[in-house]
């Protein structure tokens, strides 16, 4: 009967994250590769979610999320950020934001339709505006002064006559990047100017670093009105695996992503709802604590990549690094990642998969730092061996 997957999705197999995890687990390499914590939560969070389950907490909740969650998230918009948005009709839970992401464009781009994302992309991205049947425009982040950053020209070239929204990742993975609100305000003037719909992806929001602001692009001038803002308790509070996310938009757009992942999953869990509720509204001290110990987990990773022979880019936030592999006389970081836990003991992602030309990234690999000190210790000591 000939290959049982769509021709759209046929360009995309396991993902890089599943093919690595693997290789850690089989080799016994330390997995700096997939971006999880190898530690909890605050436990008053962890213990709200307990007392859910053992309160009853377990059947189907409101398709659109527990009403507390929905207004616990408006009151942290509101706080954060200055911005107002109904908890009724313009806050939508979802199962993490990578379902958030994938619902929104599902909704607002079609076939022909054309995506601009900033490149490297997140590699969910180019799978869900393949699954719309829409067409991805990327366009391309350079490292300019130690930082990864976009050209102006090559963003108003990216608009054509089809482009109908724009995926924006801020603080980005895998890049590390925090755009600044000047960028911000490009990436604004071009949304106004062509009419298109913004879908921000902003998980990391609370992670950023050397005093770095993370601008919501919804604050600009004219942009609440055409972003549909995504974002999730996974990483902000250290629970990647209760896949909890929510969307902030206006009503409209709201509906439109409901009408979508209404039959995606009618639902997440109950638990994970009321809990994030309650973290968001208590414990955010904890999340400052973490932000300060990634900063210094980071740098001690950095410490450790530099004295191996690897050139490392300083993120602004996120949980990664980017470090270019040519110093060291490799040039495909691919074919580096699949032989470094033979070579090290040690699991990276190869940044090129990020990328629709992987030969614009071929030389960078990303690490994590969102582990144990004495992890990090002990994958740079066996990176060391890597230096000529």
């Amino acid at each position: 009967m000939g290959e049982p997957l769509v021709p759209r999705m046929q360009g995309f197999g396991t993902t890089i994250f599943a093919e690595m995890s693997a290789l850690a687990t089989a080799t016994g390499a330390i997995n700096l590769g997939q971006g999880f914590p190898d530690s909890d939560g605050p436990p008053a969070m962890l213990e709200t979610a307990v007392e859910a389950i053992r309160g009853g907490l377990n059947q189907y909740p409101p398709g659109p999320g527990l009403p507390e969650l929905r207004e616990a998230v408006a009151e942290q918009r509101r706080g954060r950020y200055g911005l107002s948005y109904d908890p009724a009709t313009e806050v939508y839970v979802t199962v993490g934001a990578t379902e958030g992401i994938a619902a929104s464009v599902l909704a607002l781009a079609g076939p022909g339709d054309e995506v601009i994302a900033f490149e490297p992309t997140y590699d969910s991205y180019a799978a869900t505006v393949a699954l719309a049947g829409a067409v991805l425009r990327p366009v391309l982040l350079r490292p300019v002064e130690g930082r990864f950053t976009f050209d102006p020209d090559e963003l108003r070239a990216a608009v054509g006559p089809r482009t109908r929204l724009i995926l924006v990742n801020s603080p980005h993975n895998p890049a590390g990047t925090v755009f600044t609100r000047a960028e911000l305000e490009t990436i604004a003037a071009v949304c106004r100017e062509h009419d298109l719909i913004a879908v921000t992806d902003e998980v990391y929001e609370y992670l950023t670093f050397d005093g770095a602001e993370h601008v919501p692009l919804a604050t600009l001038e004219g942009m609440r009105e055409r972003t549909v803002t995504v974002s999730s308790v996974g990483k902000t509070f250290s629970v990647t695996g209760w896949k909890t996310g929510w969307i902030t938009a206006p009503a409209r757009y709201v509906r439109a992503v409901q009408t979508v992942k209404q039959f995606l999953t009618y639902a997440t869990g109950g638990p994970w709802q009321h809990a994030t509720a309650y973290a968001l509204r208590n414990e955010l001290p904890w999340v400052e604590d973490l932000r300060k110990s990634l900063e210094g987990k980071r740098d001690r990773l950095i410490t450790g990549l530099e004295a191996a022979g690897f050139t490392a880019y300083r993120p602004q936030g996120t949980y990664f690094v980017q470090a270019d592999i040519r110093p060291l006389g490799f040039t495909d970081g691919m074919a580096l990642a699949r032989e470094l836990p033979a070579k090290a003991g040690v699991v990276a992602i190869p940044t090129q998969v990020f990328y629709q030309r992987p030969e614009a990234g071929a030389h960078f690999v990303r690490f994590a730092f969102c582990k144990q000190d004495e992890v990090i210790d002990e994958a740079v000591r066996r990176l060391a061996a890597l230096r000529p």
